[in-house]
């Protein structure tokens, strides 16, 4: 991705590089009457110092337990008949050095799609990794408030990714602005125009900043596909680089 402070011009930077850090929501959301266990809410910090010690502490906990939660699940679709260890080493070669730590359950269901014990991704999440299912194995890790801590205190903007339903959970989504929550991605290539105009009045309603991303982790689909989905305006990136500066000066 292009240098995280450098605002966008037509012949140079279109994109601002991002931290996604998966948060356990269960117990922020239960205390409103939302959701489900196991849930997560989705945390994006933008413009965090990446030599900052406490964000690489925290960021090397996350990856542990991802490994942790990855060794179980394929422990467990062994158990269950269901091997996939040659098609994740495949994955894992064609990842390349430096991305296994971002493998998880989407290379997962790929890896079951290719082994043939599911006929698609969702497929292998229904069947077999999902939340209830046969090898569901539960993350430890971050809750919103901590991840929201780490990523103010390496001088980044935290933003709420890909949560369309952020409208109809008004007070989940103030008690995140209560521990610093900045943002909410308004633009995602999921989202048909009218969930984008929801949530673009929504998060200008509470004062969140609108950011916009391709959600692109190497998985699912190529980068220009996921990229050519997602539409977002320059001002949004203007606005955004302007909070990463104000977050750089407040540190």
């Amino acid at each position: 991705a292009a240098g995280i402070g450098e605002r966008p011009t037509e012949d140079g930077p279109r994109l601002i590089a991002a931290v996604e850090i998966n948060t356990l929501a269960g117990s922020v959301l239960a205390r409103h009457g939302m959701g489900r266990d196991g849930e997560e809410l989705h945390i994006l910090g933008y413009g965090m110092d990446p030599d900052d010690s406490g964000l690489e502490r925290r960021l090397a906990a996350q990856r542990e337990g991802r490994r942790v939660r990855l060794e179980q699940t394929v422990a467990c679709l062994r158990d269950h008949g269901a091997p996939i260890d040659e098609e994740l080493g495949r994955l894992f070669d064609e990842a390349g050095p430096g991305s296994h730590d971002a493998l998880g359950r989407p290379h997962v269901a790929r890896a079951l799609v290719r082994a043939g014990h599911a006929e698609s991704i969702d497929d292998a999440f229904v069947r077999w990794i999902d939340h209830g299912r046969p090898c569901y194995v539960r993350r430890e890790g971050m809750g919103p408030r901590e991840a929201i801590d780490v990523i103010r205190d390496a001088g980044g903007v935290p933003v709420l990714a890909h949560s369309p339903a952020a409208p109809h959970r008004v007070e989940v989504i103030a008690e995140l602005q209560s521990w610093g929550l900045a943002g909410l991605e308004v633009y995602y290539h999921t989202f048909v125009p009218k969930t984008v105009g929801r949530m673009a009045r929504f998060a200008l309603g509470r004062g969140l900043l609108a950011t916009g991303g391709s959600d692109y982790h190497g998985d699912a689909m190529p980068y220009a596909e996921s990229q050519a989905t997602t539409y977002v305006p320059d001002a949004v990136a203007e606005k955004l680089i302007d909070a990463i500066e104000a977050a750089r000066a407040g540190r």
